[in-house]
């Protein structure tokens, strides 16, 4: 439980940064440069992931509730749109237009979704966490930013690729998925 709840607290700190100390990612941001910035953070990233993708291995589940018959249909269903929003999120396309936080709403849906197939303690923490996270930076960014000025319309080019681009990557994940978590999905 502690490589996963230290990999989380990573995460979330990293992504945090900007709001709860701007000034000392001012300082780092000064004294290295954004390169060298970006590419401590990236390195950070990828650890608190694979901490997370450790620790949630290496915990033994323990159901804390039953999940619901509809569970792994409602999980795939979340889990593409959540890549179809993450891909949204990169360029420009209408989606934008509807949803101010595609990635965040997509982390959203992936939590939301896994939650609903998963009811065991390593599950409840990691996805519980990863959606509280993505709430609580939609509120900062919100706070931050003010009100919301929608883009004008696009080309539904772009929608295309978002949905194809997404629907690629949930593929991808769905192959990988047995590799990374030790789980193959449910459909």
């Amino acid at each position: 439980m502690m490589l996963l709840s230290f990999g989380l607290g990573l995460w979330c700190v990293l992504h945090l940064l900007q709001f709860l100390a701007g000034p000392l990612r001012q300082q780092l941001l000064d004294k290295l440069g954004e390169n060298g910035y970006k590419g401590i953070f990236s390195v950070l990233m990828l650890s608190s992931i694979a901490l997370m993708v450790f620790g949630w291995r290496s915990i033994n589940p323990v159901s804390i509730y039953v999940s619901p018959g509809w569970g792994s249909i409602a999980t795939s269903i979340l889990t593409l749109a959540a890549f179809i929003l993450f891909s949204a999120s990169g360029f420009q396309n209408n989606i934008k237009r509807v949803i101010r936080h595609p990635q965040l709403i997509g982390v959203m849906a992936f939590s939301l979704g896994h939650l609903l197939s998963n009811g065991e303690n390593r599950s409840l923490l990691l996805f519980g966490v990863l959606g509280l996270w993505a709430l609580i930076d939609i509120v900062l960014i919100n706070k931050r930013d003010g009100k919301w000025v929608k883009l004008e319309s696009v080309s539904v080019r772009g929608d295309f690729f978002a949905l194809v681009i997404g629907a690629a990557l949930f593929a991808g994940f769905v192959y990988m998925h047995p590799f990374v978590s030790g789980v193959s999905v449910q459909i």
